[in-house]
């Protein structure tokens, strides 16, 4: 499931109409980019937790009969198979509405209609990773099959960073693998357990949602899923994974930039160019 119900407030006025998901990273959007993350990883089903007045997810995700028969019609049939290639056939797409903002926590439980009770993985998509292996959900999704146990995906933050983001401490188990032994949302670096963040990639047991209901609000007035990770911690084992692959934290303008300066040079029809456009400015150039 994608929460994607924020306003994207970091980026007005672009997302005054335009869903920051829809911001495009080279020529895909935001949320594309997740989306084919998770279908790498074996998801049939995708569910997008937005509010009621983010339409264009769904239309992204849905048939473009206009567009699709001028394609066809003028021949760009390269063009029209990776439109209809967006989503594979066999997989569907749920959306599900967030009434009000409290919370990724609260947004997870929203999707609950959908996932039921089985394993499900939670993706933010401001959370881009750049793999060019498994993909960073896919690794998530290893390990639990290998463990049956929830996992989340975390990677080292500057410890003056650490009230950015949720922050685990780790132990090694029997079987090697790194077990969260507590989990904290947004401390003090000197109250931080230790510098692993928590960076957008969980896949959990269907009985979170259990758990987020007994959830209270916590930091910033919201339902917060670490609570109910760390309610789970004390029924079952939950693995922390640092997965391979950059990380670009496309919530900021800045991050915005590194991945979609990274992304083009990974293009090989656009590298070259790049490089000579960057080199030029770097230089004073005007080019």
């Amino acid at each position: 499931m994608f929460p994607v119900a924020g306003l994207g407030t970091r980026f007005l006025p672009a997302t005054k109409v335009v869903p920051k998901e829809l911001l495009p990273v080279v020529d895909k959007p935001l949320i594309q980019y997740a989306v084919e993350e998770a279908l790498a990883a074996g998801v049939d089903t995708l569910v997008f937790v937005s509010n009621r007045n983010k339409h264009g997810i769904a239309d992204h995700f849905d048939k473009a009969v206009e567009i699709e028969r001028s394609l066809d019609e003028k021949g760009k049939h390269d063009v029209l198979a990776r439109i209809r290639g967006i989503i594979p056939e066999g997989v569907s797409t749920v959306v599900v509405t967030q009434e009000e903002a409290l919370g990724l926590g609260h947004a997870v439980l929203c999707a609950r209609p959908v996932v039921g009770d089985e394993p499900f993985a939670v993706m933010l998509p401001d959370d881009m990773v750049m793999d060019p292996g498994r993909g960073a959900l896919r690794q998530l999704v290893d390990l639990h099959a290998a463990t049956g146990a929830s996992v989340i995906g975390v990677e080292p933050v500057p410890r003056e960073k650490t009230r950015q983001y949720g922050v685990v401490a780790v132990e090694d188990n029997p079987q090697g693998h790194q077990q969260v032994t507590a989990i904290v949302e947004k401390p003090e670096p000197e109250d931080a357990p230790s510098n692993l963040g928590v960076v957008g990639r969980y896949l959990l047991s269907g009985r979170i949602f259990e758990l987020l209901e007994d959830t209270r609000a916590g930091v910033g007035g919201e339902i917060q899923l670490t609570d109910a990770i760390a309610a789970l911690m004390e029924e079952s084992e939950v693995l922390a994974c640092q997965f391979e692959g950059r990380r670009y934290d496309c919530g900021s303008p800045m991050g915005f930039l590194e991945a979609t300066i990274d992304y083009a040079l990974a293009r090989g029809e656009l590298r070259e160019d790049l490089l000579e456009f960057m080199a030029s400015r770097a230089t004073g150039s005007a080019g």
